[in-house]
């Protein structure tokens, strides 16, 4: 039996009923480089597969992305270089097994994706081109067109997924997971915009449903993200009960192309590989402010960077910093980086001949929905990959090019785990430290209600440790909402996204502080209120729609946002905080986790180790799955 609202899934967005269904043993939600890999690889099992997209099929972040895709091709690179780089970026939060995955199966995951027919420019010799961005210390970003890594990437793909007839709904934003009696997946409900074999909200039913949703950099006011990132996925896996990790580690790139104090939305991107080529970031004055703060001057990690940028604005009261290439000349720019050529030119700006204004815009979530090392996360069935999930790659703060490469190599992990599951058996063991797999926990056995909570029993917390294992768990929000006995989350007003970009801009932007996120808080809370308020009186209520779907997401993805920052009583990575502007590993060497549960109380607790806790299935019952009070 399917349902729309089993205990598993009792919060869900106020939709009208699906009005058709197709079938599949997997759907995809998403077209960037995470799903079409997945999508490709499943398909090649013999698996009945559909994507969903929410615009069209070449449409995601991954065409965006300029600098290129990271992995131990060259001459003297090794996977244990590159494992070190990423660990440092990731300051403290990695998980070492994963990011060890990442750097052994990423080279060859490349040339799979070659294979697949994405041309990377090559060096006269015919070997893959390679250049440098921040925290690496050796080449080792593979490039296309320059600058168009990730249109050539998403190219080869969709040309691939359209040679293979995998079977594709565009113009789709999905809204909720459907379960069956025993609180498995059991496929999405979905809404399809503008006329075409399918309309209005549908079903698709499948037994594995892959999340590749991409992130949700539209909570902010400028964003490098597309419009369609408002963090869809993620607020489906909350609504759905499984648990996500590190939210608060949103990374702002450093050089975005500044527009102005009033530009909204998303920002051209100045690649970090115009730094790497040489680009030097200066002041008006043409001071360059990064020497002497990291020994990669300019090729630091990207959170030390954009702190940089954030300092010398701060203490020159300026708006922007600059980029300056003119050193270049106009053959370089013009053959390597034509991409942000056109763009500046297109804004006014001619970086040939003249310093580049940038500064820091929110760029890539590092946390998302809290997965083992084959995608799984915490609701049987339901997998996550790139963006939208947390393997514990990334730690807390993304290494510049790794993100192309994540979703290559877990995408092929997720089709590996989906294909070699039998129907109604447990997932196959993942043989991974620390990440406990579906099959893992007898049933029964203690751990299998309780083993998620990770730190609220005193025996859980390390000796020593400094603040009493109780307090590990809090419960916030203790009631987002519901509408009618169903369930459904309050609508908001189309506008609402403007005023959630506003509010994370002003408060849980780069800098952050108790002050600002509590204010954030608040305000968020207030339309929060308004939207049940306006649920009640059905004459104010908002339609159902995809603006006010959308909406809904971001406000919730925000409050989740905001409350594991403001836990997070430190600066760690991508999360400063301008009350806490040191870093505290006795403390904080944690992740935190949040989940929605079905008694709608948003839990959140901090782990007892730096290691990620096992993912394992989440009890369905709401009377069986109720966490101690603090």
């Amino acid at each position: 039996m399917t349902s729309t609202g089993s205990p598993g899934t009792v919060i869900r967005l106020n939709a009208p009923a699906p009005g058709w269904s197709i079938e599949a043993d997997v759907v995809v939600v998403g077209s960037g480089v995470a799903g079409l890999t997945t999508a490709l690889r499943c398909t090649a099992e013999g698996l009945r597969t559909v994507v969903v997209t929410k615009a069209l099929l070449d449409d995601g972040s991954t065409r965006w992305a300029q600098g290129g895709i990271a992995a131990a091709l060259g001459e003297g690179d090794t996977a244990e270089q590159h494992l070190d780089d990423t660990l440092v970026a990731g300051a403290g939060l990695c998980d070492e097994e994963a990011v060890r995955t990442l750097v052994t199966e990423g080279p060859d995951a490349v040339r799979r994706l070659i294979a697949t027919g994405a041309r990377f420019d090559l060096t006269a010799e015919g070997g893959i081109a390679l250049t440098r961005e921040g925290g690496h210390h050796r080449r080792r970003i593979a490039h296309a067109g320059g600058d168009a890594t990730g249109a050539e990437i998403s190219r080869a793909l969709v040309t691939a997924i359209r040679d293979g007839a995998v079977r594709v709904i565009e113009h789709a934003l999905v809204l909720d997971l459907l379960t069956d009696a025993e609180g498995r997946t059991a496929g999405i409900t979905l809404h399809v915009m503008g006329e075409g074999q399918h309309d209005g909200v549908g079903a698709v039913h499948a037994p594995a449903v892959v999340l590749a949703t991409g992130g949700m950099g539209q909570v902010f006011s400028a964003t490098t993200n597309p419009p369609v990132s408002t963090g869809d996925g993620v607020a489906l896996a909350l609504r759905a009960g499984a648990e996500v990790s590190d939210l608060e580690f949103v990374q702002f790139h450093p050089t975005v192309l500044y527009l102005g104090p009033e530009s909204e939305g998303q920002q051209p991107l100045v690649s970090e590989a115009v730094r790497g080529e040489g680009a030097h970031l200066v002041d008006a004055s043409g001071n360059r402010f990064m020497l002497g703060r990291h020994e990669l001057a300019e090729l630091a990690p990207r959170d030390i960077v954009a702190k940089g940028i954030m300092r010398r604005m701060q203490e020159q009261g300026a708006d922007h910093m600059f980029l300056d290439a003119r050193h270049f000349g106009a053959e370089m720019w013009e053959t390597r980086f034509p991409t942000i050529l056109v763009a500046c030119r297109s804004h006014g700006i001619d970086p040939v001949t003249e310093p580049v204004p940038v500064a820091p815009a929110a760029h890539y979530a590092s946390g998302g929905v809290r997965t083992d090392l084959h995608g799984r996360t915490t609701v049987p069935g339901l997998y996550a990959c790139g963006e939208v999930a947390c393997t514990g790659v990334h730690g807390a703060n993304r290494l510049a090019s790794n993100s192309l490469l994540e979703g290559l190599v877990f995408a092929e992990r997720i089709a590996t785990a989906i294909a070699t599951r039998e129907p109604g058996a447990p997932a196959p063991d993942g043989g991974t430290s620390g990440q406990a797999t579906d099959a893992a926990q007898p049933e029964g056995a203690p751990q299998a209600a309780a083993g998620w909570l990770d730190g609220p029993t005193a025996d859980a917390e390390p000796a020593g440790a400094p603040q009493a294992a109780a307090e590990s768990l809090r419960t916030v929000c203790p009631d987002v909402g519901t509408v009618g006995a169903g369930g459904l989350v309050p609508l908001l007003m189309p506008e609402a996204r403007h005023e959630i970009q506003r509010i994370m801009t002003r408060g849980a932007g780069v800098l952050r502080s108790a002050a600002s996120l509590d204010e954030a808080a608040d305000a968020l809370e207030a339309l929060h209120l308004s939207a049940l308020h306006d649920a009640e009186e059905f004459d104010k209520a908002a339609e159902p729609g995809v603006e006010s779907w959308e909406a809904a997401n971001l406000l919730l993805v925000s409050r989740v946002l905001v409350a594991a920052a403001r836990e997070r009583a430190e600066t760690r990575g991508c999360h400063w905080r301008e009350d806490h502007p040191g870093r505290d590993d006795a403390q904080w060497r944690r992740h935190i986790v949040v989940r929605l549960t079905p008694d709608r109380r948003l839990v959140v607790r901090r782990t007892a180790t730096e290691a990620l806790p096992p993912v394992t299935p989440i009890p369905t019952s709401p009377t069986a799955d109720r966490e101690p009070q603090p």
